[in-house]
């Protein structure tokens, strides 16, 4: 299924890490740990109308990594699959 946010919301798949300690240790996923605040854009909108009606263009496109802030995304479930659904201006950073 593919998906087409609207206005100025992105759909994000959550960039997952393995955290590893400074002596090498791996951590598992199992361990209770807060979820990575880094994303990557799958689907964009066509951008925020502004008050004279002009649509301003969107900065992130597909393909970006992201930085995100910790409670701004929805969470949603499609095809046994994670998204995040979020504002642009949710973006704190695109990564290089």
């Amino acid at each position: 299924m593919k998906l087409k946010p609207l206005f100025d919301n992105i759909i994000v798949k959550r960039i997952e890490e393995n955290e590893t300690t400074k002596s090498g240790i791996v951590l598992p996923d199992t361990i209770n740990k807060e979820k990575p605040q880094k994303g990557e854009v799958i689907s964009i909108g066509d951008g925020k109308a502004s008050e004279k009606g002009d649509i301003i263009p969107m900065q992130v496109k597909i393909g970006d990594k992201v930085l995100f802030r910790k409670y701004a995304p929805d969470e949603i479930k499609i095809d046994g699959e994670e998204y995040l659904v979020m504002t642009q201006s949710d973006v704190i950073a695109i990564l290089e």
